[in-house]
């Protein structure tokens, strides 16, 4: 049972958890990053190493893909969030405000603080048949 969340559902969902995935095209292979965020209004707030691949690709807005989801296997739910939009540097008048709001699992050197500004989301959820599979 596939059912298609609107968008307030989709945000409500963001809040719940903090682990997604950023992907983008880089040499002409598509990546796909898992990172922690922070849900900031309709927005999402990140860190990562100013000298790694997210720092260098957003020295100029990018466009990517952001995707959360969740699996819930004893309640055989699960839901999942596709976002499209823009991932940037925040601008230095917010970086202290933005790094203090994001505590990322990865190395602390991770002090660059991004935003990706949601265009588009979209979200689904499949809520299993309990007695699906039982003989």
């Amino acid at each position: 049972m596939i059912r298609v969340l609107d968008e307030q559902q989709s945000y409500d969902l963001l809040t719940t958890t903090t682990i997604g995935r950023v992907g983008f095209v880089h040499e002409g292979r598509v990546q796909i990053f898992p990172v922690n965020f922070v849900v900031s209004g309709h927005d999402l707030l990140l860190r990562t190493a100013p000298d790694g691949l997210l720092g260098e690709l957003t020295r100029e807005p990018a466009d990517v893909s952001f995707e959360v989801d969740y699996h819930d296997p004893l309640g055989s739910s699960a839901w999942s969030v596709l976002m499209h939009g823009s991932l940037s540097r925040v601008p230095e008048e917010k970086v202290p405000g933005a790094r203090a709001r994001v505590d990322p699992w990865a190395d602390s050197d991770r002090d660059l603080p991004l935003t990706f500004r949601v265009e588009k989301i979209t979200g689904r959820s499949v809520r299993r048949d309990q007695t699906h599979g039982k003989i």
